[in-house]
């Protein structure tokens, strides 16, 4: 009986991780093709993401989040990935940027970029600014 206690014990104490949003993979991306496809032609390919630019409306950004649950701890954002696709005025894929999380800072991990211009920076600072920032009263 003592054996299962314990057996019992050490499963409840298990990491269990959680999932959260979608991030083309990269044999999927490598079909966009900067300068000529479209919104439609990225939605078609891709898929449409859950967020888009708020203010311009010309950008798409596809998130993804890892989230580890430990026993009675808050759960804890250990990986975010967002991918930002950006459209010129006629709605041709303008850029193409994958931004990682590593240490609490931005990190490009690929861009393939028409010009020098990176649309929606402020929208992705403000996307990872919340790194860490998760109370515990506020998800009960």
């Amino acid at each position: 009986m003592a054996g299962v206690a314990v057996i019992m014990t050490v499963t409840a104490c298990a990491a269990t991780f959680r999932n959260h949003g979608y991030v083309p993979p990269e044999d999927e991306l490598s079909l966009i093709a900067v300068g000529v496809d479209t919104k439609d032609t990225v939605a078609t390919s891709i898929g449409k993401p859950g967020t888009a630019g708020l203010l311009t409306g010309s950008g798409w950004y596809y998130v993804q989040s890892r989230f580890r649950h430990y026993a009675y701890r808050a759960p804890q954002e250990i990986e975010r990935e967002v991918l930002a696709i950006s459209f010129d005025d006629e709605g041709v894929v303008e850029n193409v940027e994958r931004f990682g999380l590593e240490d609490g800072r931005v990190i490009v991990l690929s861009r393939r970029v028409t010009d020098s211009n990176i649309k929606g920076v402020t929208f992705l600072r403000q996307l990872f600014g919340s790194f860490g920032r998760i109370n515990a009263a506020d998800l009960l």
